[in-house]
């Protein structure tokens, strides 16, 4: 009996989520009672389980990290070169040479070596990873940081809910959703949120502020279509951001010299101390960009500086957030386009290889210390659990208790859910 009134209290809820969004979203929404019942969403993941994380930091290598340099070492085979394995503080579990500090590690990492696509151009694979779907002429569509604010909304009502720092000339944003879900982007960490001070004095700007709304009064309400709603939310947020002692989440030179030098003196480590900071604050979804990864030519001089970076900047933000007990409620994703050919080129480099490559995650519920699928004895191509781009997206929305199995529809009346037809890696989990 117990069981049945709360299953009656849960539909309850859905229905009035679903009333809510269906005014509230601007989007229609179909019930998520029955994977039969979403059309176009029926092989969409269905699975629906009580967050494990919070917020995400996502780490994204553009260009294409090479999977046999990183995360997935084939030690003795003529594919690997000079790369050399090494062990991490996980039993079993090994990564490159280039990345000690990450080995220290392991025993945060869940690494999935089984990774595999179709897609070897950088800005198509680069969409398809953030959003689950190839790209279209016809829309755009919305990456996980827009949907995660589109299901949940915002927890610091003063910051921004999705920020990218560095490389978001090719970031989706908020695809086909309100331009107010699209991330606010940073271009360098060290100079944080800029324009948001005014330099007139509180008087003269209420003066200034309480005229533009008034001119703007008639055509709001003649033309109150989402668009204007979403641009007149965006002054809103942006005034109270720029009088809300929030704002000091994006200063970081209220961090020590040590803990700045811990991360690396460069955009990439300090973007990374910077997504502590923000979501430290209450910021959901924080992605840093570390470019360069394109290695044709000279793979073995420019992967080791690239994972050199990435080394520093990634191992010390798992540390610094588990010793602030904040590693269990935030996932950490490190992700990439594609992976890089297993077969040294003439140039003693590695060319585009989407068949095959490598991602990690770390804390929000993962359970370190193991890898997942297989790649055969060279990496070229995967032979145990593979999985595609849009079950990496299915992990995290799986972890953020998002409902992936929920459709919402474009404005041009389409079906879409938050991770295509991807389903997540539970194995991660347990």
């Amino acid at each position: 009996m117990k069981q049945l009134l709360n299953q009656s209290d849960d539909l309850t809820r859905r229905r009035f989520a679903q009333g809510a969004a269906s005014t509230f979203l601007g989007v229609g929404m179909l019930p998520a009672l029955s994977s039969n019942m979403l059309g176009a969403g029926k092989d969409a993941a269905t699975a629906r389980q009580i967050a494990t994380a919070k917020r995400v930091i996502y780490l994204y290598m553009s260009g294409g990290m090479t999977h046999l340099d990183t995360l997935d070492l084939k030690p003795g085979a003529e594919t690997q070169g000079p790369t050399k394995a090494i062990n991490t503080t996980a039993d079993g579990l090994q990564i490159s040479e280039y990345l000690p500090q990450l080995a220290k590690q392991g025993h945060h990492l869940g690494i999935v070596n089984s990774l595999s696509s179709k897609t070897g151009a950088h800005q198509q694979g680069n969409y398809l990873m953030h959003t689950s779907y190839e790209m279209r002429g016809t829309i755009k569509h919305p990456a996980m940081g827009a949907w995660l604010m589109k299901f949940s909304g915002k927890d610091n009502m003063t910051l921004p809910a999705n920020v990218v720092i560095g490389g978001g000339s090719r970031h989706p944003g908020a695809g086909f959703f309100e331009s107010s879900f699209n991330p606010v982007s940073i271009g360098d960490p060290n100079r944080g949120l800029q324009n948001v001070k005014t330099r007139l004095a509180e008087e003269d700007f209420n003066y200034r502020l309480g005229l533009s709304n008034k001119l703007g009064k008639k055509f709001r309400e003649e033309y109150g279509k989402k668009d204007v709603r979403a641009y007149s939310a965006m002054y809103d947020d942006a005034v109270k951001l720029m009088k809300s002692p929030d704002l000091e989440a994006f200063d970081l030179s209220k961090e020590s010299e040590k803990t700045r030098e811990a991360y690396g003196d460069d955009r990439f480590g300090q973007g990374c101390l910077l997504a502590r900071r923000l979501v430290e604050s209450g910021v959901k979804f924080v992605e840093v960009s570390l470019g360069g990864w394109d290695t044709h030519a000279q793979n073995f001089v420019r992967a080791p500086q690239r994972c050199d970076t990435l080394d520093r900047g990634m191992a010390t933000l798992i540390s610094d957030l588990d010793a602030r007990g904040l590693l269990d409620e935030t996932l950490i994703v490190l992700t990439t386009e594609f992976g890089r050919t297993p077969r040294i080129n003439q140039n003693v480099g590695r060319d585009h290889y989407p068949k095959a490559f490598s991602c990690a995650f770390a804390g929000g519920g993962i359970v370190g210390g193991q890898k997942y699928g297989k790649t055969n004895e060279t990496g070229e191509y995967v032979v145990e659990n593979q999985v595609n781009p849009a079950d990496i997206n299915a992990t995290i929305g799986y972890a953020l208790g998002l409902p992936l199995d929920q459709v919402l529809y474009s404005p041009s009346k389409r079906p879409f859910t938050a991770a295509h037809k991807g389903q997540p890696i539970y194995d991660l989990f347990v």
